[in-house]
Order: C-alpha cells, then sequence, then structure tokens
C-alpha cells in the first residue's frame, strides 16, 4: 500500500512539474513576444505607438473583464467534475453550453463596446475623434470572448499540451502578422495589429480545439439554466478582480499625491518585478491544479493530498528561483529598468520573501475555487485589498520605498491566515505537517539570504544558494526521473 502511494505521489509530481516546465516556457515566450513588439513600436512609430498601444491594450482588458464574467476560469471546474465522472453525454453537454455562453457574451461584450465607444474615446483621448477606433476593438472584444471559452475546455479537460499549442501559436502568429503592420502603416498600425493578433489566437483556438466530444443539443433554456452556476461564480470572481483593481488605483492615487509620479514609478517597478514575473511560475502551476483540485472537491482527503503536495512542489521550484532573484537583484533592476531604479532594491528583496507565503496562501485559496465557493472567495480577497492599500500606506509613510517590500511580507503574512482560517476553520481541513516544515525551511533559507546580501557577506549567500538549490534541484531531478 505504502508503495502504491508513493508511486501515485510520484506520478503527481512528474505531472505537475511536466505542466510548470510547458507553461513556464510558454509565459517566457509570451513575454518575449511582447518585448520584441514593444521594442519595434517604439523604433518605427516611437512614444506615440507606445502610448497608444498602453490606451487600446487596457481598454481591451477592461472590457474582456467586465464583460466576459469570469467565464475563462469559472467553467473550467464544470469541465473538469465532469470529467471526473467520465460521462460523454455530460461532458459535451456543459462543453456546448461553455462555447455557447462565450458565444452570448463575445457579441454582448461587442456591443457594450460599440456603445461606449464615444465615451471610450472622450475619457482616453479628451476628443471623440477616436470613437471609430473602439468600435473597431470591439472585434477584438468578441474573439477573446470565444478565445476564453476554448481556453476553459482545453483546460478543464486537461489538455494541456494542446492548449499551449495554441497558446504559442496564436503568440507568434499575432506578432508576424503585426511585423509588417508596424513597418508599412506605422501609427495607423496599432489598432489592426491589435486586432490581428486577437483574430490570430482566436483562429488558433478554432483549428486546436478539442474534437473529441461532439456537440450536445441543448437548447437555449437549457444553456441558462446549466450555465448559471459557474456564470455566478464567474462574477464572483470578476467582482473580486475589480476589488484589486480599485484598490490598486487609489493607492497609485495616494501615493501620486502623497511623494509624486517618481514614487510612483518605482512602486509600479518593483512590482512588476515581485508580482508579475514570479506569478509565472503560479500561472503555470495553476493550470494543471486548478481543474485536478475542482475535480475532487468533495473529499476532504484528496484535497488535504493535493494541496500540500502542490505547496511541497511550489516550494521546491520557488526556491532556487527566489534564491537567485535576491543574489542578483541589483543587475536585474540595472539590467530591466536603470541606474536611477537602485532605490528598489530593498523593496524587491523584501517582497520576493513575501512570495512564499503568497504561494502558500495560492494553494490555500484555490479550494474556495475548486468548491464554486464565489461569496467567501470575494470576502477574501475584497479583505486582501483592504489590507494591502493600509499596509502599503502605513509602511511607505513609515519607511518610504523600502517599506513597499515590508507591506508586501506583512500583506501575504495577513492573507495566509485569512484563506488559512477559511481552509481549517469553515471547510475543516487538513495539511500533510511536511507542508510546514518546508514552509519554515524556505522562508528561513530566503530571510537568511536577504539579511546576508543586505550586510554585504556575498560568500555566505552565495554558499546559501549553492546548497539550498542544489537540494531542491536533487529533489526535482529524482522526481521526474521516476
Amino acid at each position: 500500500m505504502a508503495t502504491h502511494t508513493s508511486s501515485r505521489r510520484d506520478g503527481m509530481s512528474r505531472m505537475i512539474l511536466k505542466a510548470m516546465g510547458i507553461f513556464g516556457g510558454v509565459q517566457v515566450l509570451s513575454i518575449l513576444c511582447s518585448v520584441i513588439r514593444t521594442k519595434l513600436v517604439a523604433l518605427w512609430i516611437g512614444p506615440v505607438g507606445v502610448g497608444l498601444f498602453a490606451l487600446f491594450n487596457q481598454a481591451l482588458e477592461m472590457l474582456n473583464t467586465a464583460t466576459n464574467l469570469g467565464v475563462r476560469n469559472s467553467s473550467v471546474r464544470d469541465i473538469s467534475q465532469a470529467l471526473e465522472h467520465r460521462n460523454v453525454s455530460i461532458i459535451s453537454r456543459i462543453i456546448t453550453v461553455v462555447r455557447r455562453w462565450s458565444l452570448w457574451l463575445g457579441m454582448g461584450g461587442a456591443l457594450i463596446t460599440l456603445a461606449i465607444a464615444p465615451f471610450l474615446s472622450r475619457f482616453s483621448f479628451g476628443d471623440y475623434n477616436h470613437t471609430w477606433s473602439y468600435v473597431a476593438l470591439s472585434i477584438a472584444v468578441f474573439f477573446m470572448a470565444l478565445t476564453n471559452g476554448e481556453y476553459a475546455v482545453l483546460q478543464g479537460l486537461s489538455k494541456l499540451k494542446r492548449l499551449a499549442r495554441v497558446t504559442v501559436s496564436g503568440t507568434l502568429g499575432g506578432l508576424l502578422f503585426s511585423i509588417p503592420l508596424f513597418y508599412f502603416l506605422r501609427e495607423d498600425s496599432v489598432l489592426p495589429s491589435i486586432i490581428a493578433y486577437a483574430l490570430c489566437v482566436v483562429a488558433a483556438a478554432f483549428f486546436l480545439k478539442d474534437r473529441e466530444y461532439p456537440k450536445a443539443r441543448v437548447t437555449s433554456r437549457e444553456t441558462v439554466q446549466m450555465g448559471a452556476g459557474f456564470i455566478k461564480l464567474g462574477i464572483y470572481m470578476t467582482l473580486g478582480s475589480f476589488v484589486a483593481m480599485i484598490a490598486s488605483y487609489v493607492f497609485v492615487s495616494w501615493l501620486n499625491t502623497f511623494s509624486g509620479t517618481t514614487a510612483v514609478g518605482f512602486y509600479q517597478a518593483g512590482y512588476t518585478l515581485i508580482d508579475k514575473y514570479a506569478g509565472l511560475v503560479f500561472a503555470a502551476l495553476g493550470m494543471e491544479f486548478y481543474p485536478r483540485l475542482a475535480r475532487v472537491a468533495e473529499s476532504s482527503r484528496r484535497i488535504r493530498v493535493f494541496v500540500s503536495h502542490e505547496m511541497n512542489i511550489a516550494f521546491m521550484v520557488l526556491t532556487p528561483c527566489l534564491l537567485a532573484f535576491i543574489l542578483l537583484r541589483s543587475q536585474l533592476v540595472w539590467l530591466l529598468y536603470s541606474e536611477e531604479f537602485s532605490v528598489i532594491v530593498t523593496y524587491i528583496s523584501w517582497g520576493v520573501v513575501g512570495t512564499i507565503l503568497r504561494a502558500a496562501s495560492w494553494c490555500l485559496a484555490f479550494v474556495m475555487l475548486a468548491k464554486g465557493d464565489g461569496k467567501v472567495y470575494l470576502i477574501t480577497e475584497s479583505l486582501s485589498a483592504v489590507v494591502g492599500l493600509t499596509l502599503n500606506m502605513l509602511c511607505f509613510h513609515l519607511w518610504g520605498v523600502d517599506g513597499l517590500g515590508y507591506s508586501y511580507l506583512a500583506w501575504y503574512v495577513v492573507y495566509t491566515i485569512i484563506v488559512a482560517v477559511v481552509y481549517f476553520g469553515v471547510y475543516q481541513l487538513r495539511l500533510n505537517t511536511n507542508c510546514f516544515t518546508s514552509l519554515i525551511a524556505t522562508l528561513t533559507v530566503c530571510v537568511a539570504m536577504v539579511l546576508t546580501v543586505e550586510n554585504d557577506s556575498w560568500l555566505i549567500a552565495i554558499l546559501i544558494f549553492i546548497v539550498a538549490s542544489s537540494l531542491s534541484l536533487y529533489i526535482a531531478y529524482r522526481t521526474w526521473r521516476r
């Protein structure tokens, strides 16, 4: 029995590491394509082109978030649970419902974009001269909604390699189509390139979409009834995202008033390094973890096993990455920004330590989504937003830019406690004891690395990095080879 359990655990570890490798590579490729696109826009069009890209893409992201109602993530749960019962008829019906809702939401999003196009032009540019540009943007909103539906189907069915191929094909196709547009049309190419990118992604999604499960006969009334569950959860997820966006906007506005635009630049630069780039690991892990957890949402024992195992894998993967980040923090800031941004070094160092707690809380928080508990999820995310906003203001007021690192760490201490109360108290779930050992060990190693680097004890810092990273990589290698 012990051998069988160990074999299953090793198989799960290989699956997690493979998914992380696949989607980690996809995320890196997407960032690289984005960097190339931005560089070409800056080179051939100039600052005006970069500004237009930012304005149209932000509008597109906002409209997609608001009108898609979280279907991209919420419907994964329903598809995964249907897959667990291995009923082809039910799976086909749910997939049909998800695709139909994506079509409806895409049409609705496009119509809303058409209706508010004059307002968007006035708000963004101060006049109505770009109204037709936002009218054209409705095409991209429609394409993105259709793409989200196909992404959800592939993720829910755990067809992750195909999902990765869709993402890579769409991203590369969008870049290749954009290059001649940038060169020949210059400033007029910005909006066509955004639409071309959305078209390439949706074309890749439909070309590589799942065809194993046939289209089911579902009436419009049944579509509404069957989709009510993931739409309701999606609305809660959307509201949670908007609360976080509002808190971020309030803090940036306060910071700009309190200290100036330069401080906002330092905050944004540090936050991008901590949150976005470390988020690559979380995005890669979440692709496989969320649908797998959703399939066993009714089994407390299996949830405990899955969450505990995922947490240990996350610590194992993050340890060498975070230690390297802390060790090379000054070089990374210089490479990605400039010498002027050296003031964020301490900020990002303590923020990286907070990323460890973010990994732990991330594993626990997914249980709420797997169980479809939208209200609890919204409450925890709202509390998190308020705590993060308060700590950012307080710590910046006391310690300046360095305080933003302390606040990030303290924020995730509090957020981890919040989700732990839900996990242990509300759901009455447990974790394996080795999770706590791994958490304490990883925190200790990273804190030690920060302190040694802050005191210029480079020999000790390098020794910590070599020993801890070698151990993590050795465990990962043995897991992969089993």
